[in-house]
This record gives C-alpha cells, sequence and structure tokens, in this order.
C-alpha cells in the first residue's frame, strides 16, 4: 500500500473515532449507510466538531485567530496541499469523491465565528441566517453525500437544516445563557413580555417557548419531502436522523419545556428503537458497525 492511501485510510479512522465519541444524535444514523458515504459523514463531521471546538474552547487564548489559521488550512487543503493535521486527507478526499462546494465549509467556519461575540438575534431572519450558517449548510453538505438529482433538495435540505438547530436552541437555552448567548429573537422575548436574562415570567416564557417549537416544528414538517429525493441506499440514515431530531423537540414538548432545570436527551434506546424503524421503513438495510 502507498504512503498516499495509508494516509488516507488513518485519517479515515480517526475521524470514524471521532464520529463514535462525539457525534451523539449523528453517529447513530451512521449506523444505516455504505461504507464510502459512512466514512464521508464521519470526515465531515470531524471537521464540524473542530469547527465548533475553536469557537468553544474557553482554553484556547486567541480563538479567532485560531479558526483564521483553520480558515487557511481549509484553503490549502481544498488546493490540494496537506495542512499538518490527520483530518484533512479524509477531509479532501470526502469533498473530491463527492463534488461538494466548497463554499458550504467557508460558510460553517463563518457560523462559528459568529459565536465568538456575546451579540443578541433581534429578528427571526437573524436567527435563520444563524441557523443557516451552522446548520443548513450541514444539511447541503449531507445530500451531496447521499446522492440527489433534484434541485429542490437543495432547498429543502437548507429547511431541515433549520429545523435541527432549532431544536438545539430550544434545548440548549440555559446553556447558551450561560455563556453569554442568547439565540432566541429579541423580538420574540418582548412580544411574549419575557425577560432574556431570567427568562421570567414563566407562564409567558412557556407560551414563548411553544411558540419556537412549533416553528420548528413546521420547519420539520416542511423539509419531509426531502426523504425520496435522495439516493434510495441512503435513505434510512437521512430518516433515521430526522426521526431522532424530531424525538428530542418532542421530548422538549413533553417536559413542559423544563430545560432551564435539566437537559432533555434522548435515550439511546428510543435512538435504536428508530434506526429500526428507519429500517424497516427503507427495506430492511442492515446497521453497519463503524
Amino acid at each position: 500500500m502507498n504512503s498516499a492511501v495509508s494516509n488516507v485510510d488513518a485519517s479515515y479512522a480517526w475521524c470514524a473515532r471521532v464520529a463514535r465519541k462525539q457525534a451523539k444524535n449523528f453517529y447513530y444514523s451512521f449506523l444505516l449507510l455504505p461504507k464510502p458515504q459512512r466514512n464521508a459523514m464521519c470526515a465531515v463531521y470531524a471537521f464540524m466538531r473542530y469547527c465548533d471546538d475553536l469557537s468553544d474552547d474557553e482554553g484556547i487564548a486567541d480563538r479567532a485567530s485560531a479558526i483564521c489559521r483553520w480558515r487557511e488550512d481549509l484553503e490549502s487543503a481544498l488546493d490540494g496541499s496537506a495542512p499538518d493535521h490527520i483530518l484533512w486527507a479524509a477531509f479532501a478526499d470526502t469533498v473530491a469523491r463527492f463534488r461538494i462546494p466548497h463554499e458550504y465549509f467557508f460558510d460553517m467556519i463563518d457560523g462559528v465565528s459568529s459565536d465568538l461575540e456575546l451579540r443578541r438575534i433581534q429578528t427571526f431572519d437573524d436567527l435563520y441566517d444563524y441557523c443557516y450558517h451552522v446548520a443548513s449548510v450541514v444539511g447541503l453538505t449531507i445530500i451531496h453525500i447521499f446522492g440527489f438529482k433534484s434541485p429542490d433538495a437543495l432547498k429543502l435540505a437548507e429547511k431541515c437544516g433549520i429545523a435541527f438547530q432549532l431544536t438545539n436552541i430550544l434545548r440548549d437555552v440555559r446553556e447558551d445563557s450561560e455563556k453569554g448567548r442568547v439565540y432566541l429573537p429579541a423580538e420574540d422575548f418582548k412580544r411574549f413580555g419575557v425577560s432574556p436574562r431570567t427568562f421570567e415570567p414563566r407562564e409567558e416564557f412557556l407560551a414563548m417557548m411553544e411558540f419556537e417549537a412549533m416553528r420548528a416544528r413546521d420547519f420539520y414538517y416542511q423539509s419531509a419531502a426531502l426523504i425520496p429525493l435522495i439516493e434510495p441506499r441512503c435513505r434510512p440514515s437521512l430518516r433515521a436522523l430526522i426521526g431522532i431530531y424530531s424525538r428530542l423537540l418532542d421530548r422538549i414538548i413533553a417536559s413542559d419545556y423544563d430545560v432551564l432545570r435539566k437537559r432533555i436527551r434522548v435515550p439511546a434506546w428510543q435512538k435504536i428503537g428508530l434506526l429500526v424503524k428507519a429500517q424497516l421503513q427503507s427495506g430492511g438495510r442492515a446497521l453497519r458497525p463503524l
């Protein structure tokens, strides 16, 4: 085996370890994919994970400079160079193999860079733009790995990413607030008469959360038509991923929006059940261990 192939294989193996350890909701959906797509998803996830870590790790003295260097490494990797990080060989191979547009990855970096500044989102249009950069571009990347023919898939993947990120934001209200980040729009706090600092009064907060949850639900509904537009062999994975995130939203609602006291999760046994359901709905493709 030549050294180039060996490096790519080692890089994919490293990305798989990152995905297995940290991907959580994404990880389960990978199990339903054919090996080439599974490897590619791990490479993209590892790239996203590293971007997020650069923006969130308070142990990095100058996070802005670190993200700037990561952007430069991305440019080099996409130009065919070999930056000094084990991720890049698998990442570059994935991008080339599945013809993923390069601008998606720069949009991801722009999204995580915006988290470096403590800012308030004023309107839903502002929130949509943020969700696009940190989540919709992920969906657009993923459908290139899954494969699609209809251009309608692009807009639906964008909406699917919005649904996922709105769900994450609802789950993480307390954790984000502790970091000085409030992603729900200021216009909604004003509309419902809720303090963005204390999330009081409680009844008004619950009403606002219900409003935001129904907004997320609508994006799930709008993006449901994406599943039949991707290649059949990858549909179980997408079906499972949508099912897991949608179930997370269900659990947030069922908890009566108890997100200030605890972190709402989907138990592993429910995730496995959703995988089996997706598998059966799509013809019984076997689970594949990473």
